[in-house]
């Protein structure tokens, strides 16, 4: 049998197999109150199959928005949203994380209703563009929080970790990857502090702290991308920063650590031996990661789990697929974000039969 499809018993989770659904901004929810859309609920109930699914990220706080579309978890009414989410999940057998997110630097002032974008130093993305409503635009330089600007980042987490409980979800995952506020203070470009927060894992450690606190270490997940250049994040000695990183919250004992190995940095065989609790691998390259790939890092043991993302797009019984041999279906780019039901709830699981009817 492939390792993916064995069950897992760790320290704080039991799952039927190993492979984890990684988190994916999809830009459906209703952009003026943040509240997920209708379909959401059948989305994730369409992939309960996974053994854990992460929720797309979804903001901390309104200055953490980094889009059209991208759903919040402060509110009543969001909590409200996410709670037929992952009512329906468990209807349906599975398990979901919430995924906490503050994109920083990585947002406009038309996607923040004119606000100008925070971040640890006002370092602007000079070479990319984003998305807003109103097309393709250039970065802004984003303005410097203060110290104690940033302290309230960090309660914000610990509060949206309060309200991800609230909602039903049965832990969250701190993003801490992809050049968002988290690694912009563990980037050499990005963190230009002179204040406590200088020191580059000090943010991470301490945000990871306040949510531990909040909802309890065994409910909280991690997920890193050590030497990522997304976004145009530098990072000098990934190694030094990340082995310090993982010194500072490996004794918290989280429910997970998720790293994305991308870049030359070797990521999982470095930090695996330095992590004591259940590791969930994830390799962020150009094409989708195969199945091969998650099966040979199990077995190589740089990992206990393993995530895929686009692969969940078209093929909602992701497992199912890999325990019959299937053949996976191809997802389309145009319909990945925003808009309805197409390109979200239509691709067929393998019997043909929508999985939630």
């Amino acid at each position: 049998m492939s390792p993916l499809l064995t069950s897992y018993e760790g320290p704080h989770l039991r799952l039927p197999n190993r492979i984890v659904m990684a988190p994916m901004t999809r830009g459906r929810a209703d952009d003026v109150t943040g509240v997920p859309h209708p379909l959401t609920k059948m989305y994730y109930a369409q992939r309960a199959g996974a053994g854990l699914i992460v929720s797309e990220g979804i903001w901390a706080d309104p200055l953490g928005k980094g889009g059209p579309g991208i759903p919040g978890l402060v509110t009543d009414e969001q909590v409200a949203g996410w709670r037929e989410v992952t009512e329906a999940v468990h209807a349906a057998g599975g398990r979901i994380f919430a995924q906490l997110w503050h994109v920083g630097r990585m947002t406009h002032p038309d996607i923040l209703r004119g606000e100008t974008p925070v971040a640890p130093s006002p370092v602007r993305i000079e070479h990319e563009q984003i998305y807003t409503a109103e097309g393709m635009a250039d970065h802004v330089t984003p303005r410097a929080l203060t110290t104690a600007e940033a302290e309230g980042v960090v309660e914000a987490f610990a509060a949206e970790a309060r309200n991800a409980v609230r909602a039903g979800f049965d832990g969250v995952e701190i993003h801490g990857a992809n050049g968002y506020l988290i690694q912009q203070f563990l980037g050499s470009n990005t963190n230009r502090r002179t204040d406590r927060y200088a020191e580059p894992t000090r943010f991470a450690t301490e945000v990871v702290e306040a949510v531990t606190a909040a909802v309890g270490a065994d409910r909280v997940g991690l997920r890193i991308s050590p030497d990522n250049p997304e976004n145009e994040i530098v990072e000098d000695d990934p190694q030094a920063v990340y082995r310090r990183l993982l010194d500072a919250v490996d004794p918290l004992g989280l429910a997970y650590l998720h790293v994305i190995e991308r870049g030359a940095y070797g990521a999982l065989a470095d930090l695996r031996p330095r992590w004591s609790g259940t590791l969930v691998g994830n390799f962020n390259g150009s094409e989708p990661t195969t199945r091969r790939a998650g099966e040979e890092a199990l077995s190589a043991g740089l990992a206990d789990l393993f995530s895929f993302g686009r692969l969940f797009l078209a093929n909602p019984d992701l497992p199912e697929r890999f325990a019959a041999g299937a053949p996976l279906a191809a997802y389309d780019p145009a319909t990945v974000y925003g808009g309805g039901a197409e390109g979200y709830v239509d691709y067929p699981a393998l019997t043909g039969a929508d999985s939630t009817s």
